[in-house]
């Protein structure tokens, strides 16, 4: 007996989808946490609608422009909840049953940055949804130089057009002590201060 395995499961999950068997946050996996942003790419496909189906980019005021309904804002919603609302807007007036399928091609980049006493000081990015804290930020950052300080180090954040300074003592943190789980935020500036001998 010869048993049918496709080459791509996740073809089958859009069929799903799709057919109304299974929900967007599944077809999102790791990502069903996902909050759309500004400068995305997304794939948008509407099932048994070819001419509809498109690859589009939300804009900075976080909405995007959809055929047939125009521009819709999705910044900030779940891919589960862009998939809701598109469905809504085309099942008034257009579609009967639309079965709308969002998947993001590419995430806007952001981006944060290391300075100071590290190997390798620079930008780097944070992908989709992923979470990285600050010792691991120091890691991207290929780790401390021989002359650092991981007992003084800084996070600039700037918050509702404010900026604030966060102090942090990474050697504890590495030890275990204190607090272990500081997420980095997009736009932050970590500084790794020099040892004073």
């Amino acid at each position: 007996m010869n048993i049918f395995l496709p080459a791509k499961p996740r073809q089958i999950f859009r069929v799903l989808l799709a057919c109304g068997f299974l929900s967007a946050s599944l077809l999102a996996g790791e990502d069903a946490n996902y909050r759309i942003s500004p400068d995305d790419l997304i794939d948008f496909r509407m099932f048994q609608e070819p001419d509809l189906d498109s690859v589009i980019r939300v804009s900075g005021d976080g909405k995007a422009q959809f055929p047939l309904v125009g521009s819709v804002s999705l910044g900030g919603l779940s891919i589960a909840e862009a998939v809701n609302q598109l469905q809504a807007r085309y099942r008034d007036g257009y579609l009967v049953n639309p079965q709308v399928t969002l998947t993001v091609r590419s995430y806007a980049k952001k981006r944060f940055t290391v300075l100071g006493q590290v190997q390798k000081p620079g930008s780097y990015t944070i992908e989709g949804s992923e979470e990285i804290t600050l010792l691991q930020a120091i890691g991207m950052a290929g780790g401390y130089t021989r002359i650092a300080d991981p007992s003084n180090i800084t996070v600039k954040r700037r918050q509702n057009d404010r900026e604030t300074v966060l102090k942090f003592n990474a050697k504890k943190m590495a030890r275990g002590d204190g607090n272990t789980f500081i997420v980095i935020k997009p736009g932050d500036v970590i500084t790794v201060s020099e040892s004073i001998f």
